[in-house]
């Protein structure tokens, strides 16, 4: 029998007072066959090479902690110095910057724990790097008279990547490129490598897009396989497609989204009843039935896990031919569709639920604008006969949003910015973006479709990957508790936790309030993040006991292995035993990569919105605006400017009247000698002091103390030594 991992790992932990040789691990489990002592000796070199274990001088094994190291990954902050996140349980080591010179960001490293600072955590310095995170990079390049160097666009990456003569492939200086690394980077010389591809201009926006696509690991071309099969998928619906089916072709189904989406892949109707009662419909696209499971549509939709949305444009999880053809419900078309029919009452609690496969036909194709100005009796749609559905859905979206704040649903409305393009993919203008009635109505009818599938399937003990929200952390919340006290608030925390229902009222009584976006802001902030699990542990944030995602099949993965298993339950006899098993095996992997793939994509997307933030202020250098301070760190306060939605930084240094002090607390500095305070919500007069388009920043200073500022928005050039 094959040599356990774990029986290794406890025999160092439990029995071990020093380093052990492989020979006397290999006796210590009592292991006499030659075969399997061969097997354990490899698995001994893997375990060592995965940083489980440590192998030291004279072939002896440890497990790290023993000899105070610590294995894990890298994260190098753009100011040089990083921290090691263990693969174990333990805090963050810090890596001053003089030991990071043959690390780069996520590599996976051994850090050896030199010392531990009371209060600050433990610090050391990197003794092996067991695997290296980036094998390319996007960058500047810059050339010389015989060779050049790549400048990456990761911040991150500290290190130039010099590119010898002859390894440039025609990049010109001033270009953005990918190049591959070919030799890593040592105590005495920094990495070397090739250009493997011309990206273009940087001022391009197609290479922005392809540049932060790459820095983010975000596949953005799809292999000729993936383009072949979606090739051969038919562009219209066939008729043998309707077998099975229930007919909704009649129902006066319509699509509400943005004025420029492309994508439809949630269509709504309704109906009243008797005693108050109102029908909804939910259609949505019918992905799984084009998109088979492991073909090669599938494993790359995996790979991607979700689309990514930048301004102006997108990387969808499917091939066009299917996210904006066969499969977006297009109206006065014939599309397929899994339906989620839902019966509720006047106070918006669902009575009954029904979901069946369906063909449809969109009857319109409506805009959030155009159902807002309708309901609003203004519009080309107030006068059409689409007009008294639409106010049916608006008083039925109102009763379930009543119902979930009931229940204790937190509705954190803060706004985003909305990046206004020329016709060159310039911006043009930032503004607030509106969220209104119309956005509210499609937002609680997904919800409604989303609970009530999750419902649907757990009931039937179907596996799935549910959308779980955890309850904040008791320590975090106290912390809020604390805040939030300064402005004569209250807030009961039990020590079991929080109801979702206190957290919700307290909201609502700050709604209108100056304090409001500071207490939406910090309560946010002080809970945890929402993924996928094959565990349902309810849904904090909305306060559902059950909660999974259904309603976007094309641009999310969790929803299409959701409306697999919705499609398996339905049928005669339920989902068999063996896919439970195998689902019940599977669930646990996807659940964690697709939770990192949309984490992936929200970094990109902030990313991709900071630039052109940074973009549309750069030749706004030296102009003075009106804002209100937005947030308060130890090192400054951010401002928020009144005329667009921009924030910027006024570092604590330009402040020249008087030493500030950071008060936790109460998120705000304070002067020392004047008593001059910056706290949220406060009005300021700033003069735009510096961009940086590189590292995605806006500085600010007050107006008061500023000076004619030198223009710096030029990228500078960045050179080294080889070695």
């Amino acid at each position: 029998m094959p040599v356990n991992p774990n029986d290794i790992l406890n025999l160092l932990a439990k029995s071990a007072s020093r380093p052990l040789s492989t020979k006397e691990i290999l006796d210590g489990l009592n292991i006499s066959s030659r075969k399997i002592r061969s097997h354990a000796s490899r698995l001994l070199e893997t375990l060592a090479g995965e940083g489980t274990l440590v192998r030291l001088k004279g072939d002896r094994y440890s497990l790290p902690r023993q000899v105070n190291l610590v294995t894990g990954t890298i994260a190098v902050h753009r100011d040089g110095y990083g921290f090691v996140r263990p693969a174990q349980e333990g805090k963050d080591v810090f890596v001053p910057a003089r030991f990071l010179r043959e690390v780069m960001d996520g590599d996976r490293v051994v850090v050896r724990v030199e010392r531990s600072w009371r209060g600050a955590g433990p610090e050391g310095r990197v003794i092996k790097v067991l695997e290296r995170a980036h094998r390319s990079l996007v960058g500047r390049y810059e050339a010389g008279r015989r060779f050049g160097y790549v400048v990456p666009a990761d911040p991150r990456l500290k290190h130039d990547l010099f590119i010898p003569e002859g390894a440039q492939n025609g990049a010109r200086n001033g270009q953005i490129v990918m190049a591959r690394i070919d030799v890593f980077p040592g105590k005495t010389r920094n990495p070397e490598g090739t250009v493997v591809e011309v990206l273009g201009r940087a001022d391009d926006p197609q290479v922005e897009i392809l540049s932060i696509a790459h820095k983010h690991g975000l596949p953005y071309r799809f292999p000729e396989e993936v383009l072949a099969e979606a090739q051969a998928i038919p562009a219209q619906v066939v008729p043998e497609d309707f077998d099975g089916r229930e007919d909704l072709r009649n129902l006066s189904l319509v699509t509400i989204d943005g004025e420029t989406a492309k994508d439809f892949d949630d269509a709504v109707a309704a109906c009243s009843e008797t005693a108050g009662r109102t029908r909804l419909w939910v259609a949505i696209a019918d992905v799984a039935h084009y998109v088979r499971e492991a073909s090669a549509i599938d494993v790359e939709a995996l790979e991607r896990g979700t689309s990514v949305y930048f301004p102006g444009q997108a990387i969808p999880m499917l091939p066009e031919k299917l996210s904006n053809g066969i499969c977006s419900l297009n109206p006065d078309v014939d599309r397929l569709a899994m339906v989620a029919e839902m019966l509720f009452d006047s106070a918006g609690e669902r009575l009954e639920s029904r979901f069946y496969p369906a063909v449809i036909r969109s009857r319109a194709r409506l805009t959030y604008t155009q159902v807002r100005d309708a309901l609003a009796g203004a519009g080309d749609l107030a006068n059409s006969g689409l007009t008294p559905q639409l106010a049916l859905m608006a008083k039925l979206a109102q009763q379930l949003t009543d119902m979930r704040r009931r229940r204790g649903s937190l509705d954190f409305d803060l706004p985003e910015a909305e990046i206004l393009l020329d016709l060159r993919g310039r911006p043009e203008d930032i503004v607030r973006s509106e969220r209104n009635l119309a956005h509210r109505l499609i937002e609680e009818f997904m919800l409604a479709a989303n609970e009530a599938v999750a419902a649907f399937l757990s009931e039937r003990k179907v596996p799935l990957l549910y959308r779980v929200h955890e309850s904040p952390d008791l320590e975090r919340l106290q912390s809020f508790q604390e805040f939030i006290s300064h402005f004569n608030i209250g807030l009961t925390i039990d020590p079991s936790g929080i109801d979702s229902r206190r957290l919700q009222k307290l909201l609502a009584a700050v709604e209108g309030k100056p304090e409001e976006r500071v207490i939406n802001q910090v309560l946010l902030r002080s809970m945890k993040q929402a993924q996928y699990a094959p565990e349902n542990i309810g849904h904090f944030g909305l306060a559902a006991p059950l909660y999974c995602h259904f309603t976007s099949p094309i641009r999310r993965y969790p929803d299409l292995l959701v409306h697999r298993a919705l499609r398996q339950a339905l049928r005669r006899g339920g989902m068999n035993e063996r896919r439970r098993a195998q689902l019940a095996q599977q669930l646990p992997h996807l659940g964690e990569l697709t939770s990192q793939r949309e984490r992936r994509a929200m970094e990109a997307e902030r990313e991709m919105v900071a630039l052109k933030k940074c973009q549309f202020m750069a030749d706004k250098v030296g102009e003075i605006y009106a804002g209100f301070v937005s947030g308060v760190q130890p090192f400054g306060f951010f401002v928020e400017l009144q005329d667009f939605f921009v924030e910027g930084l006024v570092h604590i240094s330009s402040l020249a009247d008087d030493f500030y002090h950071y008060e936790e607390d109460l998120h705000r500095l304070i002067g020392e000698n004047r008593r001059r305070q910056f706290q949220v919500g406060a009005e300021v007069r700033v003069t735009v002091a510096k961009v940086d388009l590189e590292r995605r920043e806006i500085d600010f200073v007050l107006a008061e103390f500023a000076q004619a500022p030198p223009p710096t928005t030029k990228t500078k050039k960045r050179g080294g030594s080889k070695r």
